[in-house]
């Protein structure tokens, strides 16, 4: 399959020259087409923000929704209709700011999705405040002496959850990335790709020649499915570590434990609706009360 085949025509996009947001969408757009996925069976989510602007910028089904809440709209899409590949998009201000609280419980619920976050350490959209994952002592507008706060660490977080697939990228090193998405794509169960991805204009210190000097990859002798080995590497410090961290391929799915496809395979979508239960089901919580 082509990557062209999810090119839009004449859009204005937002971004600044060089943002690293323009990496990912090519890496995205080029997993999706090695994969065979076309636009008809994908939907991407996203929130608010400059990286939740990625689903407009490629031809495929969009949801769109709150600040901080992709994940939640994502598991239901894909709860509704198990057979569309779901991809819940956004920045590190989005995914794990604003949108925290739903970071953590769709992590505890193991839909089938991929999480690709955006990770440049800073809000571009609202001009360059610190964001959760900033570095301390790193200085904006707002936070004029430094951060002082410590880092939200989405992979030890995950990883600490028992997420299923933890991966962390690079925006600047197109072909293992590439690689890193299509292993989550793949996946079934909840995947985090959290991705590092320079912000050209409000973030001069996280360049992509310091995330060249500041992360390295992870070799072979690295096993995905030794948790403990995974947490070790997710909260190093001095570099950061590019790769898949942990995998735990025996997690049932939120769709599966849901028991709504265990006799009947039909997505919701193509399923009648029974008026008399949903009465009956009314009456229930009106007596109830």
């Amino acid at each position: 399959m082509d990557a062209k085949l999810f090119d839009l025509r004449e859009i204005d996009v937002a971004w600044c020259p060089g943002c690293g947001n323009f990496g990912i969408l090519k890496i995205l757009k080029q997993a999706l087409a090695e994969l065979e996925i076309g636009p008809t069976s994908l939907v991407v989510v996203s929130g608010i923000g400059q990286a939740a602007k990625i689903p407009h910028y490629f031809k495929t089904n969009v949801f769109n929704g709150l600040h901080g809440r992709a994940l939640p709209a994502a598991t239901a899409i894909k709860a509704v209709n198990p057979a569309l590949t779901v991809i819940a998009e956004s920045g590190d201000g989005d995914m794990y700011g604003e949108g925290g609280n739903h970071f953590l419980h769709t992590i505890r619920r193991n839909p089938d999705i991929t999480n690709i976050v955006h990770n440049n350490m800073v809000y571009g959209l609202t001009k360059g405040q610190a964001s959760p994952t900033s570095q301390i002592g790193f200085k904006t507008p707002v936070q004029v002496n430094g951060v002082f706060l410590e880092p939200f660490n989405p992979l030890a977080v995950a990883i600490a959850l028992d997420a299923s697939f933890v991966a962390r990228a690079f925006a600047g090193d197109a072909e293992q990335t590439k690689e890193i998405v299509k292993k989550a794509i793949k996946h079934k169960g909840y995947a985090l790709v959290d991705v590092f991805q320079p912000c050209v204009t409000f973030n001069k210190l996280n360049t992509y020649q310091w995330f060249k000097e500041h992360t390295y990859y992870l070799d072979d002798s690295h096993d995905p499915h030794d948790r403990s080995e995974a947490f070790k590497k997710a909260i190093e410090r001095e570099k950061f570590a590019l790769g898949v961290f942990y995998v735990n391929a025996e997690k049932t799915t939120f769709e599966e434990n849901t028991g709504a496809f265990e006799e009947d395979k039909r997505p919701l979508y193509e399923r009648e609706l029974d008026l008399e239960q949903l009465r009956s089901l009314i009456e229930i919580f009106k007596s109830s009360n």
